[in-house]
């Protein structure tokens, strides 16, 4: 796609292009390859002045940032964002802003922080109509609900099935993937291990490529655990 924009010689469809690469990245839990595609957007987007795709590059650049260890530095110059989306009424874009900020939050231990988050991203996806990451707002909810205290785990496990249910009417099958990891694992530590093996075995079968992926990965380890 990069190449393709290159060869068109148009800034605005090559910004796009190492935009989206960087948002496919982020999605992929790829954090410094993220960066870096985030990096030559910004770089594209002061050059030619495309003030809404600056805002989003840069902040999918904190975030990869936060991921990688410069958690209070990342929190920070994403929650300016936020501000600068609200200010230019960019709201369609702030459920998924929220998100990443939730999770750089969890990475910090700031679990509190991640929590309010994601409550304002549900509020702005029923305000907006936008519901393309509300199955990750509810899987990452159900994970700082455990890292918060584990005698939550009535109320994650909720999280994690509410997540599975939303991406299956969206056939979203990585984010299924991704919250059917979560609840298994939490179901294995419940001693209900058949039952988290099933689950996950049925989800990951569907998949015939991108076992690279870090999700894939995860699940793969989870499966290989469970059957031990």
């Amino acid at each position: 796609m990069v190449k393709f924009a290159q060869g068109l010689s148009h800034p605005f469809n090559l910004v796009n292009a190492e935009m989206f690469v960087s948002t496919l990245r982020q999605y992929r839990r790829e954090s410094r390859a993220a960066q870096e595609s985030a990096e030559d957007a910004i770089a594209l987007s002061v050059e030619h002045g495309y003030p809404a795709e600056l805002l989003v590059t840069t902040t999918l650049r904190y975030w990869a940032m936060a991921e990688q260890g410069r958690n209070e530095e990342g929190i920070a110059q994403m929650q300016e964002g936020l501000a600068a989306a609200r200010a230019t009424g960019t709201g369609l874009i702030l459920p998924y802003f929220l998100c990443l900020l939730a999770e750089a939050c969890m990475v910090a231990g700031r679990i509190d922080d991640g929590l309010s988050a994601l409550a304002d991203a549900l509020v702005a996806a029923d305000e907006h109509e936008n519901r393309a990451y509300e199955t990750e707002t509810h899987r990452v909810r159900g994970e700082l609900l455990l890292k918060q205290d584990h005698s939550n785990a009535a109320e994650a496990q909720r999280c994690f099935e509410r997540a599975i249910e939303i991406a299956r009417k969206q056939s979203a099958k990585s984010f299924e993937l991704r919250a059917t990891t979560n609840l298994a694992r939490l179901l294995a530590k419940q001693g209900k291990r058949d039952e988290a093996l099933a689950m996950l075995a049925e989800i990951y079968s569907w998949f015939t490529e991108g076992f690279d992926t870090a999700d894939l990965k995860d699940a793969k380890a989870l499966l290989d655990e469970l059957g031990t």
